[in-house]
């Protein structure tokens, strides 16, 4: 408890730059530590969503019977069950033109199920940006703040004759709790933001296979009949 005093003394006594140093350092952990359990959640659930989609597409079932059940609640999925959805409503649409070339109506599918993944990564990416942006400039701001307090510091020896280690501690303890903030919110977002990004990428990966694999089912049914 007297630590904790002493280091909450510490941040009263240090001077207005350095105050706001640290609060700005706080919000932005608060914002990071937000931002890191929403992604997760999210970035979790996008994956589940994936594998259980993947199991009922490649169950063999009918195709036009799995459109079917999605299209009703179309604006509510997300992920693969998007892309699929967006394909096969633009092949559908396409077959009903008999005059279109099985080419045509393969990349009308395609560019279809592009755009819909491209919705869902920008879904997926967003506030990673934060993270990134929070991660890099967070040791710098609290670098800032212990060069302002260490600046203060030494500048009050001007007014005595003889200086002493006792003397200017204080002050230099004070712009290092800057320094310490600043990597206490920068290495959680740093971690976070290696580790989602390499999650996106890998359901991106996903997604790509998918539409390549989705595409040649639909190019085997281009020419027989879809119900």
């Amino acid at each position: 408890m007297a630590e904790e005093q002493s280091l909450l003394a510490l941040v009263a006594d240090a001077s207005l730059v350095v105050q706001l140093v640290m609060l700005a350092l706080l919000g932005a952990s608060v914002l990071s530590w937000t931002i890191i359990f929403r992604k997760r959640a999210l970035i979790e659930r996008a994956r589940s969503e994936a594998d259980r989609f993947e199991n009922q597409f490649w169950s063999g079932g009918d195709l036009s019977k799995l459109y079917r059940q999605l299209e009703p609640r179309r604006d509510a999925v997300t992920g693969m069950e998007a892309i699929f959805v967006a394909g096969f409503e633009e092949f559908r649409r396409g077959r009903a033109r008999h005059d279109l070339p099985a080419g045509v109506l393969m990349e009308g599918a395609r560019r279809a199920m592009q755009v819909e993944q491209m919705k869902e990564l920008d879904r997926l990416d967003e506030s990673l940006a934060t993270l990134a942006t929070i991660g890099s400039t967070s040791p710098y701001v609290g670098l800032f703040g212990t060069v302002w307090g260490i600046m203060g510091a030494f500048q009050g020896l001007g007014a005595v004759q003889q200086a002493t280690l006792a003397m200017v501690a204080p002050g230099i303890s004070e712009a290092l709790i800057a320094t310490a903030m600043g990597l206490f919110a920068a290495i959680p977002a740093v971690v976070a933001f290696n580790r989602f990004a390499d999650r996106v990428g890998r359901l991106e990966l996903r997604q790509q296979t998918f539409m390549e694999e989705f595409t040649a089912v639909l190019a085997h049914h281009s020419s027989g009949e879809v119900r």
